[in-house]
């Protein structure tokens, strides 16, 4: 007999223990949502979004010197955070940040593996030489493995014309580091690629005739170039000597040399083959020798720039310009090819010599572009010596004393000044001895209200330029002429009915100006607060321009007396 146990629930409390239970199911699950809900400070936004150089070091494991390194190559830099205090979890401390996704990024990258395996080849090294063991220290020196940055090169440059826009900084840092003297960090082999590099790239410009600007300042010469489409400017600093270099920390630069090294043999190696040239270059003989005839090295007739270099067989010939008319003007390509056709032969009917206190790379780098010829004493296969008579022009920094009646003797201005005229100038203020007229920059674009050199608007004026709408707003101030006021008389008062002329009404400029500037002041209170710091940024740049302006009018002025007073006392020559 089987027994079956029920339990019974009261029938008053059949109700109250399911409404029970549902409150406390209801209670639990609202607790719970409230729980889910809540979150953590700084677990989102900005204090995720960014990491500190100590947390990124801690994450990759790395030193400080190979995390600055890996960064370099790769191409990441710090980032400053809107909040810095959100950006580090409520301190106001500052550090060093940079994006969690970056640092992300470079974990993954296999040449910290590189660095690592680096490490480890020092301290066999070490154990090594502390054994004494020379044998193998040769040959752990011998396979030691070169660290490859092509990868890289790919990653951060993934079309050409991006390389192009980066080739700046580059072809700066590169022209730097080939003169800098050999330290324990700038190694010989390193100066000696960026010269070999740095070299070639100059010949590419000289051979495809794209150099279209040159500046000499203080800091250097500066070279603009056109290369596919893209204005590519570099600085190159000036031919003295170099001492100790104090406050630069060249480990740093170091790793940027390193990384453009690689990148500028790609873009040499591509440059080259597009113009038909051998790569690496060879002189215009076409036989790849390792001495000539004199003896000297075709590594220094390359560097020397005064030697053409060699095309390949299949290399593309020049095209002939076509010109399209269209009833009176003529195609704009055509002009535009006309005028570089004019640029790269500016030079095609001169011979130079240079003298040996001239900047001769520049010289030459300068004159070879325009389609000239040069040469100098002792230059690397020199084609002609300072006797030819076939020289038309000597270039020289000194004063004349025996000189050639057959040449024209120049200073070495001149040849800067005609590349960016665009044609030969008179060659009258440019002799031995005479002072130099004022060498004007071609990275300057003229703006109404700027302050132009009178040599600028007179050379604007020869090439043919409207320059009315440069001059518009200087006004001369109108001379004061002194005015005979004549004595009033009076005069009798007819009697009777009359009628006499009255005065017309003239407005008050000074009342007028007022109601101007009145008006300007109350738009000014109507701007917005959150553009009113931006509005006034840019009075005050107006304002300052203006003042920069009206100086430089002055400082003109004073040396204008000044030179005028001089020749005024000097004293005149008396024809004998």
């Amino acid at each position: 007999m089987e027994i079956h146990r029920t339990f019974a629930i009261p029938p008053s409390l059949g109700v109250f223990v399911p409404l029970v239970f549902l409150r406390f199911i209801s209670f639990r699950n609202l607790y719970a949502g409230f729980t889910m809900r809540i979150k953590k400070k700084f677990s989102t936004g900005t204090a995720t979004n960014f990491v500190s150089r100590t947390q990124a070091i801690r994450k990759l494991q790395l030193s400080l010197k190979d995390f600055k390194r890996l960064c370099i190559l790769k191409g990441i830099f710090p980032r400053e955070p809107i909040h810095k205090k959100k950006a580090n979890k409520g301190s106001t401390q500052n550090k060093i940040y940079y994006y969690a996704k970056d640092i992300n990024y470079l974990a993954a990258e296999p040449i910290i593996n590189k660095f690592r395996e680096y490490k480890g080849f020092l301290q066999k090294l070490k154990h090594a030489k502390a054994k004494r063991d020379t044998l193998r220290v040769r040959n752990m020196y011998e396979s030691k493995e070169e660290l490859v940055l092509d990868h890289l090169v790919k990653e951060r440059f993934p079309t050409f014309s991006t390389a192009l826009r980066d080739l700046d900084d580059a072809l700066c840092v590169m022209f730097a580091f080939a003169v800098l003297p050999h330290t324990k960090i700038i190694k010989p082999s390193l100066v000696q690629e960026c010269r070999r590099l740095t070299a070639e790239f100059m010949h590419y410009v000289i051979e495809s005739h794209s150099l279209m600007k040159t500046f000499i300042s203080i800091k250097g010469i500066y070279y603009q170039a056109e290369i596919m489409g893209e204005k590519i400017t570099w600085l190159v600093g000036h031919e003295r000597a170099i001492g100790r270099l104090g406050g630069i920390d060249l480990s740093v630069m170091a790793n940027f040399a390193e990384f453009y090294i690689t990148m500028l043999r790609f873009v040499n190696f591509r440059l080259y083959k597009q113009l038909g040239l051998y790569y690496p270059p060879q002189i215009q003989t076409g036989v790849e020798e390792s001495k000539d005839e004199e003896g000297e090295t075709v590594q220094d007739q390359v560097f020397s720039l005064a030697r053409p270099l060699a095309r390949t067989p299949d290399s593309e010939e020049k095209p002939t310009i076509d010109t399209f008319t269209d009833g009176e003007s003529e195609d704009l390509m055509a002009e535009k090819l006309r005028a570089a056709e004019a640029l790269r032969t500016l030079f095609s009917k001169c011979r130079f010599f240079i003298n040996r206190e001239c900047p001769k790379e520049a010289l030459a780098f300068v004159i070879r572009s325009c389609g000239g010829t040069v040469s100098w004493e002792y230059c690397p296969g020199m084609t002609y010596s300072e006797s030819d008579p076939r020289i038309t022009h000597h270039v020289i920094d000194r004063p004349l004393v025996n000189g050639n009646m057959s040449r024209t003797y120049v200073q070495p201005q001149w040849v800067f000044d005609c590349l960016n005229a665009r044609r030969l100038l008179p060659v009258a203020k440019y002799l031995p001895g005479e002072t130099l007229p004022p060498h004007l920059s071609p990275f300057v674009e003229e703006k109404a209200g700027d302050y132009i050199p009178p040599e600028r608007i007179e050379q604007l004026k020869q090439d043919g330029h409207d320059v009315s709408k440069l001059l518009g707003e200087v006004k001369e101030p109108p001379k004061k002429v002194a005015k005979v006021v004549p004595k009033k008389v009076k005069k009798a008062e007819p009697e009777g009915m009359r009628v006499e002329l009255g005065q017309t009404w003239q407005p008050n400029a000074q009342l007028a100006q007022n109601d101007v500037k009145h008006g300007l002041k109350l738009r000014e209170m109507m701007i917005a607060k959150k553009h009113r710091r931006v509005y006034h940024k840019i009075k005050h740049g107006i304002e300052k321009k203006k003042r920069e302006v009206n100086s430089l009018h002055k400082k003109r002025e004073i040396l204008s007396a000044m030179s005028a007073a001089r020749a005024a006392t000097k004293p005149k020559k008396v024809a004998e």
